[in-house]
Order: structure tokens, then sequence, then C-alpha cells
């Protein structure tokens, strides 16, 4: 039976759906077992972290709730598994152990007696035991045998935690067992299909939590309405008494479609009787990005939106086994925004042609590979060089058929990736990286006026480019999804602090010998543009987290008129030592993209195919100055445009929109 949650109420885009639902059981990540409370998730001074145990789980100093709260049973397991991992780690040779604790959580907390529980639900969550472990072996045996093996690992923990010295069932074939490890491998498979991470305020996963299924029995959709976010319990929006979030309801109720109104009725009260009344852990907050009417169905996205069709179904299938029938997955023919997610061209010898026939798929699949491997070897050598030349190579040229082993023939064909290619999007962002590390290797290294400040001086601005690019890029798709909201709301903020932290950069005083002019940007403390009024805007959606559909699309365009504005009076200078960038006239405008084949627009020299910083010179340009306010300008309204978007995703209370409102105050 598939349960949903639909609107009980008409909601407006920007608020709250659901109280903060504390979860019903979490544990951390192995990485911070030993550094963070395993009830709070917050940090642990040092001298409280050096247990003589590294196995031990740790909790805030006794009196305090964390402590009174653990479950010494539970814990015990937890404990026993690290060390039985640890002695054994060919026992559970996939990494992370803590689904496999936070599965062995749940078999505590809805215990007694966990025989008898359902194989389809536990708790009220569905299992989805039956289609995770019946895949053919075929189809992804690795997956069904990680199953397999987090199952005996917990069996084992059980029986040690018990004082059964013999786990010898690790040791046999997975078939003797299965009947025996049916509990484990159930609430496993639940915890795969339920769990969410959760997060800090700065973005990292610190641990897993599944939730009661007012927050669980919310589907998935590729255009979804609504979005979440996980607070800690030292959020003061989680503590029951919060002025914030104390007394908002539920606006959201269970519904089955194969069942009656008495029926759903029962359903509901499942719902109610499953509520967590822990305060110690985390909680989960479910808002709307849309406008919902009462009796719809509520959805978020359970895979990353910017990606194409094709990749979405992929993931949901792998994860969940279930192939998404939404309104964005069902379009014939595909959606604008999927179509430039994987749109490329080709062009044979010196003339651009669509009627080139070519194997898409394997060109995309070789392009995706190069990509993955130029920016891999950046994450693990943390070399930004070699990953900048082979990235601007391969957006601003292409491979050809011949790199690509994509087709037959002594035709020459070389493909290129639109600009709105998921892959190009990916590209981008690490480019922002990358030119941002080179800029921190050089600047230790460059005396005053030396070549080296020259080229740090281009690495910094290449960095600011490409986040400007890469926020213009996807606030395009989004006109056309707004669903890509959460994601937009960073882009933007990431842009609004590179470009600020560029204009106020000690660097450009280097240069008053050259003729740029030192300039107090200190000065612009109370930017409020009259134009857009986004500073009014961002304050007053933090104050009451609410706003009108009809203001948020004015405020859209007025952004758009202003940011653009600003954008033409600095794209130019961001863009000098960067070929690729410098085939684009406007990053915030994409108009042309909808209605024209992109290949036109990349006819780059392919003698400038790759960046030459060292021949690159900063101008000596008397409008200088006003190049820097402008930018400065453009950060504030990046920033502030990205904060009104996270206001409306997560909360004018939110890690980042606080985030944001602490820049602008130290503005």
């Amino acid at each position: 039976m598939e349960m949903r949650m639909r609107a009980s109420e008409d909601i407006e885009i920007g608020e709250d759906i659901t109280p903060a639902i504390p979860a019903l059981c979490f544990c951390l990540n192995d990485s911070f077992v030993s550094s963070h409370c395993s009830s709070c998730f917050s940090p642990l001074p040092s001298h409280h972290s050096s247990s003589s145990n590294p196995f031990h789980l740790l909790y805030c100093s006794p009196p305090s709730s964390c402590s009174l709260s653990s479950s010494t049973s539970s814990a015990a397991a937890d404990s026993h598994l690290l060390l039985l991992l640890h002695s054994r780690p060919s026992l559970y040779p996939h990494g992370d152990s803590s689904d496999l604790r936070l599965a062995l959580r749940l078999l505590h907390h809805s215990a007694p007696p966990p025989l008898s529980l359902s194989r389809d639900r536990i708790a009220g969550l569905l299992t989805n035991r039956h289609k995770l472990m019946t895949r053919e072996a075929s189809d992804d045996d690795e997956f069904v045998a990680r199953i397999r093996s987090g199952a005996r690992a917990m069996a084992a923990a059980r029986r040690m935690r018990d004082g059964l010295d013999d786990v010898s069932c690790c040791d046999h074939a997975a078939s003797e067992y299965d009947a025996v490890l049916e509990e484990e491998a159930t609430a496993l498979c639940l915890v795969i299909t339920n769990a969410v991470e959760v997060q800090d305020k700065s973005g990292r996963t610190l641990g897993l939590a599944l939730f009661c299924p007012s927050f669980c029995w919310i589907n998935h959709s590729c255009s979804p309405n609504a979005c979440y976010r996980t607070l800690l319990c030292t959020d003061p929006q989680t503590a029951p008494s919060s002025s914030v979030q104390g007394k908002k309801p539920l606006r959201i109720s269970p519904y089955s479609c194969g069942c009656g109104d008495e029926d759903n009725q029962v359903i509901a009260g499942v719902v109610c009787s499953n509520e967590s009344h822990c305060y110690c852990g985390p909680r989960i907050i479910v808002r709307s990005i849309k406008r919902i009417t009462k009796g719809e169905e509520v959805t978020v996205a359970y895979t990353d939106l910017l990606q194409p069709k094709a990749v979405r179904q992929s993931e949901l299938w792998s994860r969940y086994r279930f192939i998404c029938c939404c309104r964005r997955c069902s379009a014939s023919p595909l959606t604008y925004v999927d179509r430039a997610l994987e749109e490329l061209s080709v062009a044979s010898l010196d003339s651009l042609s669509s009627n080139i026939s070519f194997d898409t798929d394997k060109a995309t699949e070789k392009l995706t590979e190069y990509i993955e491997d130029a920016i891999a070897d950046y994450l693990s050598s943390d070399d930004p060089v070699s990953c900048c030349k082979r990235l601007e190579h391969v957006l601003a040229q292409g491979l050809s058929d011949e790199q690509l082993e994509c087709k037959e023939g002594n035709s020459q064909a070389t493909y290129r990736l639109h600009p709105l290619h998921h892959l190009s999007l990916n590209a981008y962002t690490t480019l922002q990286s990358a030119y941002k590390t080179r800029t921190s290797d050089l600047l230790p290294l460059c005396p005053e006026r030396d070549e080296h400040l020259v080229e740090a001086f281009n690495m910094s601005r290449s960095s600011v480019a490409y986040a400007l690019m890469l926020a213009g890029a996807t606030h395009h798709l989004f006109h056309f999804e707004t669903s890509l909201i959460a994601s937009v709301a960073n882009f933007w903020i990431s842009a609004g602090e590179s470009l600020l932290t560029f204009a106020r950069s000690s660097v450009w005083n280097e240069f008053v010998g050259w003729g740029l002019p030192v300039l107090n940007l200190s000065s612009i403390t109370a930017h409020k543009c009259p134009k857009c009024l986004l500073v009014d805007k961002f304050r007053t959606i933090q104050l009451d987290s609410q706003v009108q559909y009809a203001d948020f699309e004015d405020t859209r365009r007025k952004f758009l008129v202003c940011v653009t504005g600003f954008t033409h009076e600095v794209w130019s200078f961001l863009v000098n030592s960067c070929c690729y960038l410098r085939s684009f006239k406007d990053p915030i405008d994409f108009s042309w993209s909808a209605n024209s084949k992109f290949s036109s627009f990349l006819e780059i020299d392919a003698r400038s195919s790759s960046t030459d910083m060292h021949g690159c010179e900063v101008e000596e340009d008397s409008d200088s100055g006003k190049i820097r306010i402008y930018m400065f300008q453009l950060g504030m309204h990046c920033l502030l445009y990205g904060g009104y978007l996270a206001s409306i995703c997560f909360g004018g209370h939110s890690s980042l929109t606080c985030h944001v409102q602490n820049i602008v105050d130290g503005e």
C-alpha cells in the first residue's frame, strides 16, 4: 500500500508545512564518534573526546539530558559493532557503518518483540525489503551483498552485547543464515530507504537519522513543491518551547489512494502514534517552495534535481527501486531544462551541424569520464593547475570522436557540451574552487608587484567569474523549473561572497602604482538599492519567513534588472584571462539557448583553448576603481538575493540565512 501526504489547507510559498519533527533514532558517522556527542551531535572538548576506548560512544558531560536519554542497550550494540568491524574489517568492506548502527537502534526502538515486525513496515516506515533483496545477481549483486554482510555484522554485534561470544555466523554463507538474519536485513533495508543525512551549519554531514511517517511518507518528485532541512538540538528552533516552532501545526495529512476515508483516518492515527518525543537528537522541518492547494500531494526531492532525466532515474532506481513518473519525468518531449542539462553539439571539420549521426549515450559517457577524472585528480592530489587546463579545454574545444571512441570512419567530429549541460555546471563549480586554490597557493609566494602577484590576481577573478557563471546559468534554469530554488540560492550566495571577497582583497592595493586607486569599501556599509529594495525584502522575510507569490515574482524580476546592469560593467574585466568565458557576453542572460542552437555561440579560437595566465596583465584603466565598486554592489545583490531565496526554502532563522545576515551585518 503506497502512502502519501497531502496538504490539509492552502499553503503559500515559503511557509513551514511541519513543526520541527524529532527523530525516531539517529547516529553519528564513524569519523565523528570520537569527537562529537552521540546524542546531540555537538562537538566535544578535546579532553572529553580523548577516550581510552575509541569504540565507546561519548556524550556531553553528565548530568546532561544527552547522557540521561541514551540507551545503554543500543549504545552497547553500537560499541560492539565498531569494535567488531575494527578487528575484522573484511566482515563489512563497504566503508562507513552508520547505516548498520542506525538499523540496530531502530530494532531496539521498535522492540518488543522485533520478530513480529512486518517485513513491509517497521514503525510505519516502508522497509522496501522485497525490492532491495530480490534483485537479480546480474543487476546489482554488490548491493545485495552489502545488505547481507551488514546484517551478519549487526547480528554478531547484538550477540556480543548480550554476552554471547559465538559470532561464527559471520563466517558462514549468507544462504545459511538468511532466515535467522531477517530482522537485521529488514531493518537495514528500511534505513537505506528512509534515512536522512544530518548536517551541521557548515553543510558537513555528521550522521544519519530516521523520522516518523509524517516525514517519511512524503514521496519524491523531480519537480517537488517542498524541501526540508535538518536541525541539531543546539539550534533554538528545536527546543519544544521555542516561540519560532513550538506552536506550529502539522499542515499535512496521510492518505492512500486505495483506501476509503475511514481507513485513511486509521492511517492518520499511525502517524500520530509513531511521533517521537525525544528532544536530544536532530529534527527535521518541511517547507513549501511553491504554492500548494488543499488536498494537493506534498513532495520533496530524493536526488539532485540539476541532473538530466536519465541520471535521476538511474539513481532513484539504484537506491529505491522505483521509476519516477512525476510531471517533469513524464513530459514528452523532454522539458526545456532536461534538454539543456543533457544537450551535446557535434561539429564535423569546420562546419557545425545537428544532422551528423552520433552515439549520444556513448559520447556523454566518455565526456563524463573525462571530466570526473579531471575533478578526481584535483580532489586527490590537490593539483588545480592540471584540472583547470583539462576542464577549460573540454568546455571550450570539446573532445573529438577519436578521443571519445564514439564513431567509426575517417570523418573527424568534435563533441561539445551545452553551457547548461549538467557536466558544464559541475565543471564551473570545480573551476571556481580550483582557481581559488591556485590563488591561495600563489599569494604567500608573492613579493610586492611580483609576476606571481599578477597571476594570483588573474586566478582570483577567474574564480569569481565562474561563480557568477554558475549562478546565472542555474538561475536561467530556475526560471523554467522553480523547484531548483534551493540550489540556486546556494549558488547566488557563493557568487556574492566571491565578489565581495575579491572587491575587498588587499591584492588590489598592490597595484596602486599601476594606476588602480585605493578604495575604502567599508564606506558602503548601508547598501540599499532603491530599485530592487533587496535589503528590505531580505529583512522582512527573515522576520516572518513568509512571502506572497506575487511579491516573489516581482523581487525576482527587479533583481535581474539590477544584477544584469552591474554584470555588464564588470564581466569583461573578470573574464579577461579566460578564453571560454570570454565567449559569453552575459553570464546572466541565457535566453538565446531556449530558441537557438548553442553551438553557434561557441566559435572559440582553437589557438586559445587553454588559459595562459602568464601572458595577461592587469589593465591600467582609469575606470578600475569604478569596476571595483560595481563588483562590490553586484556582490551585495547576489548575496542578498541568495539569502532571500534561502529564507523561502529554509526559513528566516536557518543557518544559511543567518550566514548571509552575518556577512551583511559585517559589511
